[in-house]
């Protein structure tokens, strides 16, 4: 993957699914644990609230070498020095997001259907989030389930427009179902309660990346 990205446990921080604890702690214990990229997702908080929590979880995920992406707000991304951001079909459309955040930044899109990869030029996302797989309590995704089966069809359907563009599989994604997450085609997993609203996020995050590894092991993955 472009720019060393690493998809494969995705951890989504939404302050609203910490169970009233920390957020910078619970992002801190998710990189301990093995995440490899974390999102913040904040869709309460005022701009300078934001900006300062995202400059907090920056800092404590610096040292494990874990980026930083922020959903939707490519102020808070610029402002905070995060690595990148991540928008959604709703949010600033991303030939605009990446006109902000430069050639260099990570851009993240969310793919519901093939046909909203039609408008993508290759190389401007460089990953996708792709969904929804399961039934989530997290958000109203707008959209009924895949399944493994209709995220392998909806990954086949956007590679054809934008080859090898690399994917995770999204919505309620856990442990007991990410193996086939990646068997459908996805490159990781991006999750939020089966890490965040765990008891002990660190170990949560250790269960989730033990379910994703050895499926991206058996296919030639790293």
């Amino acid at each position: 993957m472009s720019k060393g990205l690493d998809l494969s446990v995705y951890a989504v921080l939404d302050p609203a699914r910490c169970r009233g604890r920390d957020p910078v702690a619970l992002a801190a214990a998710a990189a301990r644990g093995g995440a490899t990229l974390v999102q913040l997702r904040d869709k309460t908080s005022s701009t300078r609230a934001l900006v300062t929590l995202a400059r907090a979880v920056k800092e404590a995920l610096d040292p494990y070498g874990v980026p930083l992406l922020i959903n939707d707000r490519i102020d808070v991304a610029l402002a905070a020095g995060a690595a990148g951001a991540h928008v959604g079909q709703s949010d600033m459309d991303p030939r605009d997001a990446r006109r902000l955040l430069g050639p260099d930044a990570i851009l993240g899109v969310t793919l519901h259907h093939a046909a909203e990869a039609q408008g993508l030029e290759p190389g401007l996302a460089d990953y996708a989030g792709m969904g929804p797989v399961f039934v989530t309590q997290s958000k109203d995704p707008g959209d009924p389930p895949l399944g493994p089966t209709g995220l392998a069809r909806l990954i086949g359907g956007v590679r054809k427009l934008l080859p090898g563009l690399p994917c995770c599989g999204i919505a309620g994604v856990d442990h007991t179902n990410a193996a086939s997450v990646i068997e459908a085609g996805a490159d990781g997993v991006a999750v939020i309660s089966d890490i965040f609203m765990e008891e002990d996020v660190e170990a949560a995050t250790a269960r989730l990346r033990d379910a994703v590894r050895p499926t991206l092991a058996a296919r030639g993955t790293p």
